[in-house]
């Protein structure tokens, strides 16, 4: 039987990770700063308290990667299937991060906090996004299917359009005229 690596507290800079292999493991308190993930292997890794500063993980291979209490900042992640994630105590925030053509189809990943972050032609089908913050994102194109919005705030978001008679959306914060996203399948034009 191979011992799991497990790694705590250390810092890994400029790393290039599409030249040398990740080693798979437990990483807990620790810090990526600027390295590329771009297409790496990161599947059955485990990331707990963990940070991602300015980091390109996008088309990386995320097969039962845990994150869980782990903070992405500055970071490129396009098409990021978050599904195949292990779902168990999945948390995780994102600030200023470019997520665009990610997936976080049916997960649980309640008060998740979304800050100026590109999330356009995201997959939200079938998620619980209960209490979720939406600070100043760009939702174009964003699927939005059988999901539970309770609670959200969209107020300063912008670019969604959301179908209220198929997801939930009791207590949901919008602001005009933003708001109108909510009428955009109705196809019919409104003066502001």
């Amino acid at each position: 039987m191979i011992k799991q690596l497990y790694i705590e507290e250390e810092v890994f800079e400029k790393k290039d990770y599409t030249t040398e292999s990740f080693p798979k493991g437990s990483y807990e308190n620790c810090r990526f700063l600027h390295c590329n993930f771009s297409n790496t292997d990161l599947s059955d890794c485990k990331f707990i308290s963990c940070e991602f500063t300015g980091c390109n993980l996008s088309l990386a291979r995320i097969l039962s990667t845990a994150f869980r209490e782990v903070v992405f900042r500055d970071c490129k992640m396009l098409g990021l299937p978050f599904e195949q994630c292990h779902s168990l105590g999945i948390a995780f925030s994102f600030e200023n991060c470019m997520l665009n053509h990610s997936s976080f189809y049916k997960l649980n990943i309640k008060k998740t906090v979304f800050r100026h972050t590109q999330l356009q032609e995201i997959d939200f089908t079938e998620c619980d996004l209960t209490g979720t913050l939406f600070d100043d994102c760009d939702l174009k194109r964003a699927v939005f299917d059988n999901t539970v919005l309770e609670k959200c705030d969209f107020r300063t978001s912008h670019n969604y359009s959301i179908d209220p008679e198929i997801n939930r959306i009791k207590k949901t914060k919008f602001s005009l005229p933003e708001v109108l996203g909510l009428l955009d399948k109705y196809d019919i034009e409104i003066d502001v």
